[in-house]
């Protein structure tokens, strides 16, 4: 019948595509890594404190991903999400093993944004206080504030990296906002 879909890959994005092809041979998998590894890399370095870390990290994060494509569904978001989901946990998991600090590359204009977000002017004695606020926050809370303040990440794709819903991640992020406030209030 003229005008009707055939085959269902034909209404699958790309991804899903390269995701269904690469779960029926291995080899495949080569062109989710290529894609994907400079902005899985970027994700990475973000929270570590050397290059070197961050792709050995990201490596594994592809062996991972790998490993575990068979598990992988598509519930509507990039494949991406699901590889930023895999590498914050093997993050995590460097950091719990070698109990090492946590690292946050920032940038001034993310750390305008949140002064911006708490209603705080911009100098830089109120970006110190930011910065001595932040060292009090738990890993969950950095990874928040990481990801929507610095990554720039919508709520939607946070909550599918954090395994979680959006109205949930929105209300965390609103309640550490209002907790960096209360602590800078306090220095």
């Amino acid at each position: 019948m003229q005008g009707t879909i055939d085959d269902t890959t034909a209404v699958l994005s790309t991804d899903d595509q390269l995701v269904l092809a690469a779960k029926a041979d291995r080899a495949q998998f080569g062109i989710l890594y290529n894609k994907y590894f400079d902005s899985v890399a970027r994700f990475v370095y973000q929270r570590t404190s050397s290059k070197d870390e961050a792709l050995d990290i990201t490596q594994q994060v592809f062996m991972q991903a790998m490993i575990a494509l068979d598990k992988y569904e598509s519930r509507g978001f990039p494949f991406s999400s699901w590889l930023y989901r895999i590498a914050l946990n093997e993050v995590n998991r460097r950091f719990r093993k070698n109990k090492n600090q946590r690292t946050i590359n920032i940038d001034d204009a993310s750390i305008q944004h949140v002064m911006s977000e708490i209603n705080e002017p911009n100098s830089e004695e109120k970006e110190a206080l930011l910065m001595m606020a932040m060292q009090e926050l738990d890993e969950d809370e950095i990874q928040l504030l990481e990801m929507r303040f610095f990554e720039k990440r919508p709520f939607k794709e946070m909550a599918e990296i954090r395994d979680s819903n959006e109205s949930a991640v929105k209300m965390k992020v609103y309640r550490l906002l209002d907790k960096l406030k209360g602590i800078m209030e306090k220095k």
